[in-house]
């Protein structure tokens, strides 16, 4: 039994180091607060306790001395306990206090370091923290003091005095107070000054001013305050991607989702996921595959299912398919499939079931079969198209969708118009999503579809489709979402 102290960073997950991350992957219990990003948390195994510490200007779940107490407790009782902290446990993060407390219960612990805000939020708003020829040095200091020891014990002259960069962090509920401090001690007030606010994170707001002026912004927690000459760098480059500060909803199945939250937060938006759908894999029995000269998959799901569940609980050999012939809706249904093993022989230009039919080569004889391997509900465009040039055609439902349960903090953004985008990826997560929103939001965010299919369910629901990927691909989606914000 151990517990770990982890430094979450300051709000950007892919900050995590690997060590916290691997940690996290097998905790049984995950202790955490405000400032650690919520997504670090789906990386802990399901069965893991989640317990929720968190604090926030002039409010506080728990008191620091309950916290030790339920780390003592939680490490006597579980294997694995990660305290998941923002930034570093030990940069003003009282970790050492729970160290202390640890170590007095002979409790075994370690200290993971994380990404101190420090540092990350004068990087993400472009200020070296250095910088050569104009800061050899940097300082770092907290404007939140021990309430209880009634006076400050910060010497804002010394600090003053110092030279180099000053990094203050906890310190915009004071600010006034501080920067009167440091112009008292000998700063001139036309000293660059600059606040990050919610740094690293697609809320992040970058306020540069002057010294004797910053108190004037009236910043809000949290925040750290950059005061010295590189203040007045701007080397901005996390605010300037083409999504930043943009909020996304994402209505993929929550297993399909992390390609494209990866793809949006990588462009500076906040994806949040509202899941209108579940994929669950529907048990079949795997006809005689020699029987068909066509093997046709029109999603990845389908791919997943059928080679995992084709022969449960093993899985299907790709060998199997012998000389069948395979075919693919599109470019992402053609990457599953050669993750398998297996090349598409055909692919439409257009990724539609329209497309893929007239794709089609002529039957090579009258009986030439095509298994179609599906989801439960589907348009029938394809087998009766397929039909229609003279090919016999059997359906083989391998995957089923229903209806999902998602955030209602989330859904209720996105009923309110607190979502700057709607992204559908099918006609079932449109027809899914109106059912849990219960109408169309007001004010409407934009929509943008993955192809001509899905937008027109859109609009049959009364949903405004202000995009279609031309290419009907997540990478198409994305794009057209890019050009629709940021044009």
């Amino acid at each position: 039994m151990t517990v770990y102290l982890v430094g979450a960073g300051p709000g950007d997950p892919g900050l995590l180091t690997v060590r916290g991350r691997e940690l996290l992957s097998r905790a049984d219990v995950v202790v955490y607060d405000r400032l650690a990003s919520p997504r670090l948390l789906d990386l802990a195994p399901e069965s893991a306790e989640r317990i929720d510490v968190g604090k926030a200007p002039d409010r506080a779940s728990l008191g620091q001395a309950e916290i030790n107490t339920l780390l003592v407790e939680r490490g006597r009782g579980a294997d694995t306990v990660v305290r998941l902290k923002g930034g570093d446990p030990f940069v003003f993060g009282r970790g050492g206090e729970e160290a202390e407390a640890l170590a007095a219960a002979g409790i075994p612990f370690e200290v993971v370091p994380g990404v101190t805000s420090a540092v990350a939020a004068a990087a993400y708003a472009g200020i070296p923290v250095t910088h050569r020829g104009v800061s050899t040095h940097v300082t770092v200091v907290t404007g939140h003091e021990d309430p209880a020891k009634g006076e400050t014990t910060v010497d804002w002259a010394a600090l003053a005095a110092a030279g180099g960069t000053l990094v203050i962090l906890m310190g915009a509920g004071r600010l006034g107070e501080i920067t009167a401090g440091l112009l008292a001690g000998g700063l001139p007030a036309d000293t660059p000054a600059t606040a990050v606010r919610w740094g690293t994170t697609p809320r992040q707001q970058t306020v540069r001013a002057a010294l004797g002026t910053i108190a004037d912004a009236a910043i809000e927690a949290p925040a750290a305050v950059i005061v010295g000459d590189v203040a007045a760098l701007d080397l901005s480059w996390f605010e300037r991607r083409p999504l930043f500060g943009r909020r996304i909803a994402v209505t993929r199945a929550r297993e399909q989702a992390s390609e494209l939250r990866a793809r949006l937060e990588e462009l500076g938006a906040e994806a949040v996921e509202v899941p209108a759908i579940v994929v669950k894999p529907k048990p079949f029995d795997l006809p005689d595959l020699g029987s068909y000269g066509w093997l046709v998959f029109t999603s990845a799901n389908g791919v997943d299912a059928f080679f995992d569940r084709g022969l449960m609980p093993a899985g299907l050999d790709t060998r199997a398919l012998g000389a069948l012939r395979v075919a693919a809706i599109g470019p992402g249904t053609a990457e599953r499939l050669r993750q398998r093993g297996v090349e598409a022989d055909l692919m439409p230009e257009r990724f539609v079931a329209e497309s893929l039919v007239e794709a089609f080569p002529p039957p090579a004889g009258a009986d030439e079969g095509v298994l179609i391997a599906r989801a439960a509900a589907a348009r029938d465009v394809l087998p009766d198209g397929l039909a229609e040039r003279g090919y016999r055609v059997d359906i083989l439902e391998v995957y089923e969708t229903f209806a999902a349960e998602p955030d209602p903090e989330v859904v209720d953004w996105v009923r309110r118009g607190e979502v700057d985008a709607i992204t559908f990826t099918s006609s079932s997560t449109v027809t899914n999503l109106m059912a849990v929103l219960g109408g169309v939001p007001d004010p409407q965010p934009a929509v943008v579809a993955i192809g001509p299919v899905t937008a027109e369910t859109a609009r049959e629901t009364g949903l405004r489709v202000d995009a279609v990927a031309t290419e009907h691909t997540i990478d198409g989606l994305v794009r057209a979402l890019v050009d629709l914000l940021a044009g």
